[in-house]
């Protein structure tokens, strides 16, 4: 196996690791036995937990971007709103369904890195582009389209924690009923 292998290796059940266990659980330790490596192997490609958590960091953030890419969400006209939600209705179900690691351990490292001013805004700006969301809410009129996004992806955000820690967790991604409730909310705040 490849050097590059090993360390997505590690950093994918690293961020596995989190999502089932906590960031408490997060050592080099725990990582080679989850892996069945030999003991030591995680730290050697990763000297630091800091060094983990940047490679973390890092495979979330490209992740995510480019999974926003491959959304293909246009760049916004004056359009159809209600098919607007519906579109982010289905990729925040996919994100949901193909990617619940990632949306957890990204949550748990966004509170856990609060002092780190750099790792903590990759983090907490790697869901949705604000850029798309202001065109978006300029392109439809909105009065003050720079707040409309930044309150738009905090119901992003919270829609998301929502489904994987809150009251909706129960509700599971993959299925009609899940693409109804997040086009639901989602359009409430697509209205100028």
């Amino acid at each position: 196996m490849s050097t590059t292998d090993r360390r997505t290796l590690i950093v994918d059940a690293a961020i596995e690791l989190i999502a089932r266990r906590g960031i408490r659980a997060l050592t080099h330790r725990a990582l080679d036995t989850a892996l069945e490596l030999p003991p030591g192997s995680s730290s050697y490609y990763f000297r630091t937990k800091r060094a983990l958590v940047e490679a973390i960091t890092d495979r979330i953030s490209s992740r995510s971007r480019a999974d926003f890419t491959a959304a293909g969400f246009a760049a916004p006209d004056a359009a159809d709103l209600p098919a607007i939600a519906h579109g982010i209705a289905v990729w925040l179900d996919r994100l949901l369904l193909e990617r619940r690691d990632h949306l957890i351990a990204r949550h748990a490292l966004i509170v856990d890195l609060i002092g780190d001013r750099e790792l903590h805004a990759r983090l907490a700006n790697s869901l949705f582009s604000m850029d798309r969301a202001r065109a978006l809410f300029r392109a439809n009129n909105f009065p003050d389209p720079d707040t409309a996004a930044a309150d738009f992806i905090a119901v992003l955000e919270g829609a998301v924690f929502d489904r994987f820690a809150g009251n909706r967790s129960d509700l599971p991604a993959g299925t009609p009923a899940s693409i109804t409730q997040l086009t639901t909310l989602l359009s409430k705040y697509l209205r100028p």
